[in-house]
């Protein structure tokens, strides 16, 4: 008998409402410091884009670090093994905007998913592409099929105003070389990137590719199979900060998340899931969003492992 995702959803719906303790947003960004810790929403997108949600799933939310998975996978599309030349495939095991491990490492980020290494992936889109956002934009609005999916200027201004850490961290790989654009076009394409905003259902159906071995909505390939496998792969050892160990133990799937407070999943072969709940722990993770994901992965036996 087929799994049917809908009882899964209400359920584990149910269970957060139940739950005390919703951990802070993200006060750091001022523009989303005023978020409802309470507000929760998750969504499953099967390979053919049928789409199941519960609560707050239709409800847009800044995206922040999720976008690093779609600008990691158009960069790849585009470049190849060359992108690895320009950042690692590493765990961290520091904060995400640390400053630390880049001058031992001669200015090439650990990985894709740390700022600095995020700045080089979205570098090196902007050089393929000559507008790093605006092809994240495109793509992810081809692939959710919501043509309004857009930024938030309040959001991205407010980065900016506050993106001293970011800017640090892209001078000091210039001086190495590793960022080919002028520092401010790239800050600019960055703060604009993580500002998108976009709803459980959107982001996925947009990471769908990601469950097709590589394979768009439209049928068309973005990524091989392998590439894809790439992806995936360092989504589960780097797409939770420095709790990715914790989230693979807890989850077993490859995620990213981001300080918005949502969560990106992927079950490959067979569906993809996003969570939303603004309030996050220390790492910078949605307490709800690992906590529901815990739960779909013991409720439906769906795991890597």
């Amino acid at each position: 008998m087929a799994l049917t995702f809908q009882p899964v959803l209400d359920r584990i719906a149910a269970d957060m409402a139940a739950r005390p303790g919703r951990g802070r947003p993200a006060d750091y960004i001022p523009a989303l410091a005023q978020a409802d810790t309470r507000r929760f929403g998750m969504a499953v997108a099967e390979l053919d884009g049928t789409v199941y949600g519960v609560g707050d799933w239709r409800q847009p939310f800044s995206a922040q670090s999720i976008t690093k998975a779609f600008t990691l996978a158009l960069a790849l599309s585009l470049e190849g093994e060359a992108l690895w030349e320009h950042v690692g495939r590493e765990p961290s095991g520091n904060p995400f905007n640390s400053l630390v491990q880049l001058e031992y490492e001669n200015g090439i980020p650990r990985n894709p998913f740390v700022n600095a290494g995020a700045l080089v992936v979205t570098d090196r889109l902007h050089t393929l592409t000559g507008d790093a956002s605006g092809a994240l934009r495109a793509f992810l609005r081809a692939e959710s099929g919501n043509a309004g999916l857009d930024f938030d200027g309040e959001v991205a201004a407010s980065e900016a105003a506050h993106g001293d850490r970011n800017a640090a961290l892209a001078y000091f790989m210039a001086s190495y070389g590793n960022v080919g654009n002028p520092v401010p076009d790239l800050l600019e394409q960055y703060f604009r990137q993580c500002s998108l905003e976009a709803s459980c259902a959107d982001l996925a159906l947009a990471a769908g590719f990601l469950a097709r071995h590589g394979v768009r909505a439209d049928g068309s390939s973005l990524l091989t199979r392998s590439q894809a496998k790439q992806v995936n792969a360092v989504m589960l050892t780097c797409g939770t900060y420095d709790a990715a160990g914790d989230f693979a133990y807890r989850v077993g799937l490859p995620g990213k998340s981001g300080v918005g407070g949502g969560i990106v999943a992927v079950v490959p072969g067979r569906c993809t899931l996003c969570v939303w709940s603004p309030g996050l722990d220390e790492r910078g993770n949605s307490v709800a969003g690992v906590a529901a994901l815990d739960r779909f992965t013991t409720l439906t036996g769906l795991s890597v492992f």
